[in-house]
């Protein structure tokens, strides 16, 4: 950092336009959040080309905001020697964002971002009629425009090793190729090896219990009650109904869940619902004093998903959780559920068994649908394959990584909604997800020893108590590599995950007993 010597007074001016530009950025993208939701949930169909149009000269303007002459000079101004020394750790924080992001992007064209904007807010929609018709030819045109869009990008932004880098980066800063592929290889090869002792050794589970008509409006009122117990503000928040699940943050007090109902699947929307509970909760639990600024977010996206997973895999899917809420979901449905115990039902929805949709797949099958979108976006990214390949390629990695074959691009490589809005480099962070919370959960473990007796007995507020002030508290004030480090005490690794998954399954399948 350079140094001059400069009056406070100069510090303070700088200062006070930084805190006003960034509350600027927020606002607008607050606004944009809402616009985003508003078009995946509630939009009509015939107004969607103009509302596609209109999202991206707001982004654009979020963009030119973001990476301004009136930005670079603040930020040069803050990050003086003299100046950057008498900035307090949250300040340095918001500064941190803006200037990598600013580093990153600003030789991006204007023009270029608007029209990237608008195309990926027109192949959202493009997107879900291609799925509903098992279409991809019709979603073709907009998904190469996407990938040419980020191989551009991804050469702005630069890079040390490999271009795919530069995206990973977007989403969890600091990760590369390097990193990851050893951590992924380590997992692959231990999730494939309990698959097949799981199929060959494993004791049948009652997964048949599913395979019924669950009714979607008891199902709805089921996931309602459900919410505020595990920790979702309803006050400050709501759930609705669209495609592809997501959670979307208008601000702390206005954080929105959605989830997919099916009539023959209650896993879906119940696990769905759970999961985006998990983000939701992350946000409405951000310190309040990182309201309108660049932190009211998580440390990433990876930490963000250890939350929605840790909330519903090593929460939602233990066997104390069902202990405590399986007599309610009988009153709900009663038939259906008039024959099964609740350890039944506990060894049912662990079932190992893989599946063609990646949001509906069991925990140890799920990072495999990972790792086989990562090997495609890495090589798209590379040149190394084109997106009209995709079809044959997604199937055949399909049979490859999970010994199955989709019948239609529908179940395969249209499933996903993340490359329509230019979500390359995403995906990575669901198994990263995992990682950091089968790391968090040995963590919170030692610090509540009595941790599954407190979900049990529906104590969940102990639990998002700790969860608060180790983790959500901070929301972007720390890289997620420093978070990770100070809430467990060391760098993440993939051992605690294969030891969570292996011990959990050897249970549910009895396999040390056969």
């Amino acid at each position: 950092m350079e140094q001059k010597m400069v009056s406070p007074s100069l510090l303070q001016k700088a200062l006070g336009e930084f805190i006003q530009l960034d509350e600027k950025i927020t606002h607008y993208s607050s606004i944009l959040g809402l616009v985003d939701w508003d078009q995946k949930v509630m939009a009509p169909k015939k107004g969607r080309n103009i509302f596609s149009k209109a999202t991206g000269t707001l982004r654009t303007e979020i963009f030119q905001l973001s990476v301004s002459q009136e930005m670079g000079q603040l930020l040069e101004a803050l990050t003086l020697e003299n100046h950057y020394l008498q900035l307090d750790q949250v300040t340095r924080a918001k500064v941190r964002e803006y200037k990598e992001y600013y580093q990153k992007s600003k030789a991006i064209p204007a023009d270029l971002f608007k029209d990237y904007s608008i195309l990926t807010a027109q192949a959202n929609d493009a997107w879900e009629e291609a799925r509903d018709k098992n279409d991809f030819a019709s979603y073709l045109p907009y998904l190469e425009k996407i990938i040419d869009y980020k191989r551009q990008f991804a050469e702005i932004f630069g890079y040390d090793e490999h271009p795919y880098d530069a995206l990973l980066d977007e989403f969890e800063p600091g990760l590369t190729v390097k990193r990851l592929d050893p951590l992924f290889a380590k997992l692959r090869k231990s999730s494939v090896e309990l698959l097949n002792r799981i199929r060959k050794h494993g004791l049948p589970t009652k997964v048949e219990v599913f395979e019924q008509s669950f009714d979607i409006d008891k199902q709805k009122d089921f996931n309602r009650f459900i919410l505020p117990l595990i920790g979702f503000d309803m006050q400050a928040g709501r759930l609705d109904e669209t495609v592809h699940p997501f959670a979307q943050t208008v601000n702390i007090g206005d954080v929105r869940l959605t989830t997919r109902y099916l009539e023959k699947n209650v896993r879906s929307a119940l696990f769905g619902t759970i999961h985006e509970a998990g983000h939701g909760i992350y946000e409405q639990q951000v310190n309040p004093i990182y309201e309108e600024t660049v932190l009211q977010s998580g440390a990433s996206f990876g930490i963000h998903e250890s939350q929605s997973r840790f909330l519903e895999n090593m929460i939602g899917r233990s066997q104390e959780f069902w202990h405590f809420f399986f007599p309610k979901l009988k009153e709900y449905f009663p038939e259906q559920l008039k024959d099964v115990s609740v350890g039944e039902f506990y060894r049912a929805v662990n079932t190992v068994q893989p599946s063609m949709i990646r949001v509906e797949a069991d925990e140890l099958t799920y990072n495999l649908h990972i790792m086989l979108r990562y090997e495609i976006e890495k090589a798209l990214i590379g040149g190394e394959i084109e997106a009209r390949d995709l079809p044959a390629i997604w199937n055949q990695k399909m049979k490859d990584y999970l010994g199955i074959t989709p019948g239609n691009d529908t179940d395969g490589v249209l499933q996903d909604v993340h490359w329509s809005f230019g979500g390359i480099g995403y995906f990575p962070s669901y198994s990263l997800g995992n990682l950091y919370a089968a790391q968090i959960l040995r963590t919170i473990q030692k610090a509540i020893p009595d941790f599954y007796h407190h979900i049990e007995n529906g104590k969940f507020e102990i639990i998002q108590d700790w969860l608060k002030e180790n983790i959500h508290q901070y929301g972007k004030l720390y890289r997620p590599n420093e978070l990770i480090h100070m809430v467990t005490g060391e760098a993440l690794n993939a051992d605690y995950l294969i030891e969570y998954l292996e011990k959990k399954y050897a249970e549910v399948y009895q396999l040390d007993k056969r």
